[in-house]
Protein backbone atom coordinates (compact mmCIF):
# COMPACT_ATOMS: atom_id res chain seq x y z
CA UNK A 1 0.00 0.00 0.00
CA UNK A 2 1.39 3.49 -0.79
CA UNK A 3 2.17 5.91 2.18
CA UNK A 4 2.75 9.31 2.18
CA UNK A 5 5.23 10.25 5.07
CA UNK A 6 5.59 13.81 6.16
CA UNK A 7 9.33 14.58 8.08
CA UNK A 8 9.90 17.54 9.49
CA UNK A 9 13.66 18.23 10.07
CA UNK A 10 16.15 20.48 11.27
CA UNK A 11 17.34 22.45 8.01
CA UNK A 12 20.97 21.55 7.69
CA UNK A 13 23.55 20.22 5.68
CA UNK A 14 23.30 16.50 4.82
CA UNK A 15 19.85 15.69 6.76
CA UNK A 16 18.39 15.15 3.22
CA UNK A 17 21.23 13.10 2.66
CA UNK A 18 20.85 10.20 6.09
CA UNK A 19 16.78 10.43 5.51
CA UNK A 20 17.22 8.48 1.66
CA UNK A 21 20.12 6.70 2.79
CA UNK A 22 17.60 5.30 5.50
CA UNK A 23 15.70 3.71 3.03
CA UNK A 24 18.38 3.35 0.56
CA UNK A 25 20.30 0.63 3.19
CA UNK A 26 16.84 -0.80 4.15
CA UNK A 27 16.09 -1.66 0.79
CA UNK A 28 12.82 0.70 1.07
CA UNK A 29 11.84 2.16 -2.27
CA UNK A 30 11.13 6.20 -2.28
CA UNK A 31 8.26 6.46 -4.79
CA UNK A 32 8.95 10.02 -5.20
CA UNK A 33 10.22 13.03 -2.77
CA UNK A 34 9.80 16.73 -2.39
CA UNK A 35 11.63 18.75 0.14
CA UNK A 36 10.92 22.91 1.22
CA UNK A 37 11.78 24.77 3.78
CA UNK A 38 8.92 25.13 5.65
CA UNK A 39 7.57 29.19 7.48
CA UNK A 40 10.31 28.51 9.87
CA UNK A 41 13.81 28.27 7.80
CA UNK A 42 15.68 26.41 10.23
CA UNK A 43 13.24 23.70 9.50
CA UNK A 44 12.43 21.94 6.57
CA UNK A 45 9.67 19.48 5.02
CA UNK A 46 10.07 16.05 3.12
CA UNK A 47 7.18 14.86 1.44
CA UNK A 48 8.34 10.75 0.84
CA UNK A 49 5.89 8.84 -1.15
CA UNK A 50 7.12 4.78 -0.70
CA UNK A 51 5.26 1.64 -0.72
CA UNK A 52 4.88 -0.94 2.09
CA UNK A 53 2.60 -3.25 4.43
CA UNK A 54 2.43 -1.83 7.67
CA UNK A 55 5.02 -3.23 9.08
CA UNK A 56 7.17 -1.92 6.67
CA UNK A 57 5.71 1.65 7.14
CA UNK A 58 6.12 0.69 11.16
CA UNK A 59 10.13 0.07 10.94
CA UNK A 60 9.90 3.47 8.57
CA UNK A 61 8.85 5.38 11.05
CA UNK A 62 10.79 3.82 13.79
CA UNK A 63 14.23 4.65 11.37
CA UNK A 64 13.14 8.00 11.03
CA UNK A 65 12.23 8.95 14.29
CA UNK A 66 15.80 7.79 15.15
CA UNK A 67 17.64 10.41 12.61
CA UNK A 68 18.81 13.54 15.18
CA UNK A 69 17.81 16.00 13.35
CA UNK A 70 13.93 15.05 12.69
CA UNK A 71 11.97 16.54 14.25
CA UNK A 72 8.51 14.98 13.54
CA UNK A 73 7.13 11.93 11.20
CA UNK A 74 3.63 11.52 10.13
CA UNK A 75 2.07 9.39 8.16
CA UNK A 76 -1.20 11.04 6.22
CA UNK A 77 -1.80 7.87 4.86
CA UNK A 78 -3.60 7.75 8.10
CA UNK A 79 -5.26 10.99 8.09
CA UNK A 80 -7.43 13.17 5.98
CA UNK A 81 -5.06 14.98 3.72
CA UNK A 82 -4.54 17.07 0.83
CA UNK A 83 -1.52 15.95 -2.02
CA UNK A 84 -0.73 17.71 -5.29
CA UNK A 85 1.96 17.67 -7.72
CA UNK A 86 2.83 19.71 -11.00
CA UNK A 87 3.99 18.28 -13.91
CA UNK A 88 5.61 19.95 -17.09
CA UNK A 89 4.65 18.32 -20.13
CA UNK A 90 6.40 19.19 -23.51
CA UNK A 91 3.55 18.17 -26.58
CA UNK A 92 4.54 17.44 -30.16
CA UNK A 93 1.69 20.23 -32.15
CA UNK A 94 1.55 19.44 -35.29
CA UNK A 95 -0.66 22.29 -36.62
CA UNK A 96 -3.52 20.07 -37.14
CA UNK A 97 -3.26 19.17 -33.50
CA UNK A 98 -2.27 22.88 -31.90
CA UNK A 99 -6.37 23.50 -31.34
CA UNK A 100 -6.52 19.98 -29.81
CA UNK A 101 -3.74 20.59 -27.32
CA UNK A 102 -5.23 23.79 -26.02
CA UNK A 103 -8.96 22.12 -25.73
CA UNK A 104 -6.74 19.64 -23.44
CA UNK A 105 -5.51 21.54 -21.35
CA UNK A 106 -8.50 23.97 -21.11
CA UNK A 107 -10.04 20.68 -19.97
CA UNK A 108 -7.55 20.20 -17.01
CA UNK A 109 -7.10 23.91 -15.92
CA UNK A 110 -3.57 23.52 -17.31
CA UNK A 111 -1.64 26.24 -18.57
CA UNK A 112 0.54 26.38 -22.12
CA UNK A 113 3.56 27.99 -20.03
CA UNK A 114 5.77 27.89 -23.60
CA UNK A 115 5.18 27.04 -27.01
CA UNK A 116 7.51 27.33 -30.04
CA UNK A 117 6.25 25.91 -34.01
CA UNK A 118 6.34 22.29 -33.23
CA UNK A 119 5.64 22.38 -29.33
CA UNK A 120 3.88 23.08 -26.41
CA UNK A 121 4.75 23.03 -22.46
CA UNK A 122 1.91 22.40 -20.42
CA UNK A 123 1.77 22.53 -17.05
CA UNK A 124 -0.68 21.00 -14.83
CA UNK A 125 -1.12 21.14 -11.21
CA UNK A 126 -3.36 18.71 -9.02
CA UNK A 127 -4.04 14.74 -7.49
CA UNK A 128 -1.71 12.25 -8.93
CA UNK A 129 -5.50 10.99 -10.80
CA UNK A 130 -5.68 14.37 -12.71
CA UNK A 131 -2.13 14.63 -13.73
CA UNK A 132 -2.16 11.26 -15.08
CA UNK A 133 -5.14 11.48 -16.75
CA UNK A 134 -3.80 14.97 -18.72
CA UNK A 135 -0.92 13.08 -19.52
CA UNK A 136 -2.81 10.18 -21.20
CA UNK A 137 -5.60 12.35 -23.35
CA UNK A 138 -1.95 14.13 -24.20
CA UNK A 139 0.04 10.69 -25.63
CA UNK A 140 -1.77 10.67 -28.75
CA UNK A 141 -0.61 14.06 -29.70
CA UNK A 142 3.24 12.74 -28.99
CA UNK A 143 4.49 13.88 -25.79
CA UNK A 144 8.11 14.92 -26.40
CA UNK A 145 9.42 15.49 -22.40
CA UNK A 146 7.87 15.24 -19.01
CA UNK A 147 8.90 16.21 -15.69
CA UNK A 148 6.88 16.09 -12.37
CA UNK A 149 7.68 17.52 -9.19
CA UNK A 150 6.63 14.57 -6.80
CA UNK A 151 4.06 14.89 -4.18
CA UNK A 152 3.73 16.87 -1.96
CA UNK A 153 0.82 16.81 0.91
CA UNK A 154 -0.57 18.03 4.27
CA UNK A 155 -2.96 17.09 6.78
CA UNK A 156 -6.44 18.61 6.82
CA UNK A 157 -7.88 20.62 9.67
CA UNK A 158 -9.97 18.47 11.67
CA UNK A 159 -13.60 20.07 11.37
CA UNK A 160 -16.19 19.98 14.36
CA UNK A 161 -18.97 19.57 13.90
CA UNK A 162 -21.90 21.43 14.95
CA UNK A 163 -24.10 21.76 17.60
CA UNK A 164 -27.79 21.01 16.94
CA UNK A 165 -29.49 24.21 15.85
CA UNK A 166 -31.66 25.46 18.35
CA UNK A 167 -35.09 26.79 18.30
CA UNK A 168 -35.64 29.65 19.82
CA UNK A 169 -37.77 29.47 22.97
CA UNK A 170 -40.98 30.52 22.41
CA UNK A 171 -42.05 33.61 24.21
CA UNK A 172 -44.63 33.72 27.30
CA UNK A 173 -47.43 36.01 26.64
Amino acid sequence: MEHIISVLVENKFGVLARVAGLFSARGYNIESLSVAPTLDPTTSMITIVTVGDDRVIEQIMKQLNKVVEVLKVVDLTETHYLDRETALIKVHTKPEHRDEAIRIADIFRAKIVDSSPTTYTIEITGDVDKVEALINLLKPLGIKELIRTGRIAIARETTRTASPRREPALLKT
